[in-house]
């Protein structure tokens, strides 16, 4: 144990009962609940001895050492400490410590090293960076290793943030998303299709974690255009929960501006270990407000610091991802890269003289322009991956529909309006808005969080691109090739039926269907929809059916193009069946009886020159007999006009065959005639009648 220890611990133990220490009349004399000060009363050596009864030496004297502590029921209790003293342009050699007493389970903490980031043009008085204890009632603290005389006004601040004195009603606007700055804004296009405003991230502004706006001094100043983003951490320590985020803010600003002397808190922004933003200084989240968080460099910046110590800690993935956004969206504001490179002229800070050019990352740590640790190691590594995170393009942009449309192939088809929709991989708040395309010209441009927006295009094939704007100002594009119809597909040729061969029933006689369908752009689909429903197929011409004898039968097909536009179009007609005995014969003709001939009869011809007619008017005709191993032959006329020979031989017997048939575009009337060959070596003919469309 160091001697300053052994004395600390004597005088702490004093304190509670003996007459009051001029540490503990300051503190109960403290008019401020939200802060008090305990000034180190008691010098002693630094030098380090197993003997706690040692005295210090003159040779000390030095490096004396200086301790402070207080247990005094008139102590109010406090969350925040940190170490001042009166000359800001003085240091302390040595390692200030503190331990606390906790309010709730009365147990002193572990001594915990205060750090130092360097002073700022803005302070009043020396000081350690702030420290977050939580509730506490108790304080002791030492300077150990001191090699030189400590400055003079040496003493501890507490700052109480949940006192109702440090919570104030804001006074002045603290915010102003998405606000332009008296520094300039980026210069835009003039645009017919409005933009969606930049989006902030999601921040906790003051007004939410409760700014004391009554000791804030003056008005927010403005800067230049963002050129570089600083990373910072508080150095507050990281046992701390979420939800005594906000309070640790307030005892930040409170040290800040009632301990350091500043107009108010001097970093533009901060992030908790959970990745919730904070609103630092006043004046507006959007804004190009003048900070106070890094010396000879607070010009044309902005700055973020994240609530605890990351010298062996490094962020979480989420609030590494936060920090990015926040640079992206300060930088990429102005045109500023965020993965590149800048010179800056510094103000004159403790590392840089005043004007010297300084070549510093867009998003630089604490550290490259200052002489300080700030923000930790761990912290700083991470620096690299940050800067890609914000300085990146939006990643895994693709469409992932297409409403109002159908695709085929490489294309879309609509009917005119299209409701594209995407899907990016890239946080959403990283990203500034989505744009849609047609043709190379801005359609219509949406926020982050919406990602489908319908668009109406005129006839005609289009590229349609959906751009995605990173907050740094990069994009990726996705094109689709769309085509807009609103032209139903055309019939060439509309349905139509024709007889043709197979076997005639009464209940299904055999035809054939016809159609001839065209799309301007692409069909869809062709169906059958009386008497069923039957996909045809785009390529089809033509489809066997059927439809019972002597009874009207209506055939539709319905054609439906890529863009859901449609054409029907019907037929109807009856397949009439005429006997052998309706015909006018002529010759020789017996009679046949058969289950298998239609109506069970027949007429049978075998001597050349026997002849049967029939005279109709329709659009379609055939022939039905019967075919086999030993039927002859018949030549066929029609009105009046030699149709050529039908042989009816087969390897096997065939009942009621259409072996001839014959179609006309329109209806007329028309005589068929059959002549008997007479074959020699077959039996002849077997003559079943004729059927006809009507």
């Amino acid at each position: 144990m160091t001697r300053a220890a052994a004395a600390l611990l004597t005088l702490a133990a004093s304190a509670g009962g003996s007459p009051a220490t001029a540490a503990e009349q300051q503190a109960a004399t403290a008019t401020n609940p939200a802060l008090q000060t305990i000034a180190f009363t008691r010098t002693m050596s630094a030098a380090n001895s197993a003997d706690p009864g040692a005295g210090a030496s003159s040779e000390d004297a030095a490096s004396a050492g200086i301790a402070a502590g207080t247990t005094s029921p008139a102590l109010k209790p406090f969350s925040l400490i940190g170490v001042t003293w009166a000359d800001p342009a003085a240091r302390v050699t040595g390692s200030v410590q503190v331990r606390t007493r906790a309010l709730d389970t009365r147990r002193w903490s572990p001594w915990r090293t205060l750090e130092t980031d360097g002073r700022a043009p803005s302070d009043v008085r020396g000081s350690s960076d702030p420290l977050w204890v939580g509730p506490s009632d108790g304080v002791e603290a030492r300077v150990t290793g001191a090699r030189s005389a400590l400055p003079a006004g040496l003493r501890m601040d507490l700052i109480n943030p949940e006192s109702q004195e440090a919570v104030t009603p804001r006074r002045v606007a603290a915010s102003t998303a998405g606000g332009g700055s008296t520094g300039g804004s980026p210069s835009k296009a003039r645009v017919t299709v409005p933009l969606p405003p930049r989006p902030a991230p999601r921040i906790v502004t003051r007004a939410g974690w409760r700014a004391n706006e009554a000791i804030v001094k003056g008005a927010p100043e403005y800067t230049g255009p963002t050129q570089v983003f600083f990373v910072h951490h508080t150095a507050t320590g990281n046992g701390y929960s979420c939800a005594q985020s906000a309070s640790i803010v307030r005892g930040i600003q409170a040290y800040q501006v009632r301990s350091r002397g500043w107009d108010d808190i001097g970093y533009n922004f901060l992030i908790d270990k959970c990745g919730t933003v904070f609103e630092g200084r006043g004046g507006g989240i959007g804004r190009t407000v003048l900070g106070a968080h890094t010396l000879g460099f607070n010009a044309n910046a902005s700055s973020v610091a994240v609530i605890g110590s990351y010298g062996g800690r490094a962020v979480s993935t989420r609030v590494r991802t936060v920090i990015a956004a926040m640079a992206a969206y300060k930088l990429g504001a102005y045109g500023s890269p965020p993965a590149g490179r800048v010179v800056v002229t510094s103000g004159g800070s403790e590392r840089f003289p005043l004007g010297r050019k300084v070549p510093l990352f867009r998003i630089s740590g604490h550290r490259d322009a200052g002489q300080t640790a700030c923000p930790g190691n761990a912290l700083y590594g991470q620096l690299p991956s940050i800067r890609a995170i914000a300085g990146a393009a939006p990643a895994g942009l693709r469409m992932i529909g297409m409403g109002g449309s159908a695709r085929a192939g490489n294309w879309y088809f609509t009917k005119g309006v299209i409701q594209p929709a995407w899907s990016v991989t890239t946080p959403l708040g990283l990203i500034n808005r989505f744009e849609v395309w047609v043709d190379g010209v801005l359609r219509v441009a949406t926020p982050a969080g919406r990602r489908s927006v319908p668009v109406r295009l005129t006839p005609g094939g289009h590229t349609v691109t959906v751009r995605a704007l990173h907050l740094s100002g990069r994009s990726t594009v996705v094109n689709s090739r769309v085509f807009a119809d609103t032209s139903a597909p055309v019939f060439s040729r509309e349905p139509d039926v024709a007889l043709r061969p197979g076997t005639v029933n009464l209940g299904a006689v055999p035809m054939h269907l016809d159609w001839t369908v065209r799309d301007n752009a692409s069909l869809g689909s062709v169906r059958l929809t009386r008497p069923a429903t039957v996909n045809l197929g785009v390529t089809a011409r033509t489809r066997n059916v059927g439809a019972p004898a002597n009874r009207p039968a209506t055939f539709t097909v319905r054609a439906t193009d890529r863009a859901f536009n449609f054409v029907s179009a019907s037929v109807t007609r009856t397949p009439v069946v005429v006997s052998e005995s309706g015909a006018q014969r002529s010759g020789t003709w017996r009679p046949l009886r058969n289950g298998s001939y239609l109506g069970g009869t027949a007429v049978g011809g075998s001597i050349r020159g026997t002849s049967a007619s029939w005279r109709f008017s329709g659009s379609s005709v055939a022939l039905v007999l019967s075919k086999g191993p030993r039927a002859g032959r018949i030549g066929v006329f029609l009105d009046g006009r030699p149709q050529g020979m039908v042989d009816l031989r087969s390897t096997r017997p065939l009942p009621r065959q259409v072996v001839w048939s014959r179609w006309w575009p329109q209806g007329g009337e028309h005589t068929v005639r059959i002549v008997v060959e007479g074959t020699p070596g077959r039996p002849g003919v077997a003559l079943d009648g004729l059927v006809y469309l009507k």
